[in-house]
């Protein structure tokens, strides 16, 4: 199975599946004596992790981070670390349907005609499970890009049809949604207990902003940095769209009302999201992902065997009602390892 690297000089790897033993991350080149211990996991594995709201999987997992290798005496060494999350609460027997049916909007199907066998407990491989890795990788780019003054906050702006009107960032975290606007907040439980109750999901969109990211990052024809960003958040299983600064607004404006004019004291305007030319300008860099409905749903669905005769399927056991908000810290992450390894290449042409 191919795929499963992320980066050029800043590399993360990722393994395992949502029923197997656990889910990890083997990173390539970090640099030596950054401090990193356990501890240091602990809050952004704790915002992914499963079972703490009420419309989440009611799947129960620690999601402590192993350090298995790379770092000594609470330092890297510049060797790979191997960071491993052990599953301890797998619950199968409600995926044995999966054996022999499709469930519609799932990778059930692909998986299947790519691979034939496959392990689809839990969603295996293709499971939202894998990204705990990607969330425990982004802790360690973290390292890399904070120090120099690089923030990345992602924040749900819609839920279920519900959009955010205001910015209050201040108030993401205490937010059961990470949403920035508490009255649209109130508006997207009340469609998600609607939807849970229906046996329904719901999807949204989920803003990135980074603040402090200086001019040259990025390449300018294939490594593009809004083209990395966008695969980077992609490349996460319930993303279906990727718009960066006035993204496909920008489709409806003039060039004279598209165009950011530059002054002397800066940009007069951000439709370009902070990457021009495929490179980053020093401006903020504004990114939106759309996040589709969780597709394993308690409503009957039609649907295929293996065989290819037709069925009905309606699925038991433990999933989300959506993906936000556990999704915010895995797009977090992404943002943060694409943008480690544009800072190292950069870096390495001084």
């Amino acid at each position: 199975m191919a795929g499963n690297t992320l980066g050029n000089i800043f590399r993360i790897t990722t393994f395992g599946e949502s029923h197997g033993a656990g889910i990890g991350a083997v990173i390539d080149g970090c640099p030596s004596s950054i401090p990193l211990a356990p501890e240091d996991f602990e809050q952004d594995m704790a915002r992914r992790r499963p079972g703490k709201r009420a419309f989440d999987t009611p799947r129960k997992e620690e999601d402590q981070v192993e350090i298995l290798s790379g770092v000594f005496q609470d330092l890297t060494t510049g060797a790979p670390i191997v960071l491993f999350i052990r599953n301890r609460d797998v619950k199968s027997k409600p995926y044995d349907i999966i054996g022999q049916l499709f469930r519609p909007g799932h990778g059930d199907y692909t998986y299947f005609k790519k691979y034939q066998h496959f392990d689809y407990r839990g969603a295996g491989r293709y499971s939202a499970r894998e990204t705990a890795a990607r969330v425990a990788a982004g802790v360690v780019a973290g390292k890399i890009i904070e120090p120099p003054g690089i923030r990345v906050r992602a924040y749900t702006v819609e839920l279920g049809g519900v959009q955010a009107e205001s910015r209050s960032l201040a108030s993401i975290e205490t937010d059961p949604f990470y949403c920035p606007d508490p009255d649209a907040s109130k508006l997207m439980a009340q469609v998600l207990a609607k939807a849970k109750e229906e046996g329904d999901s719901v999807g949204g969109i989920v803003e990135v902003l980074v603040k402090g990211c200086p001019a040259g990052l990025g390449e300018p024809v294939f490594d593009k940095l809004d083209a990395e960003l966008a695969k980077a958040l992609m490349s996460v299983g319930a993303v279906k769209g990727v718009e960066i600064g006035a993204g496909f607004a920008a489709a409806r404006l003039k060039g004279s009302e598209n165009n950011d004019p530059i002054l002397p004291e800066g940009f007069q305007g951000n439709n370009a999201g902070g990457i021009l030319g495929g490179i980053s300008n020093g401006d903020d860099i504004i990114l939106r992902a759309a996040v589709k409905p969780i597709p394993t749903i308690g409503k009957e669905q039609d649907t295929i065997d293996r065989q290819g005769q037709p069925a009905k399927i309606r699925m038991t056991g433990r999933y989300d009602v959506t993906a936000i908000p556990r999704i915010v810290p895995v797009l977090e992450a992404m943002v943060k390892l694409t943008l480690a390894d544009h800072y190292l290449r950069f870096k390495a042409m001084k």
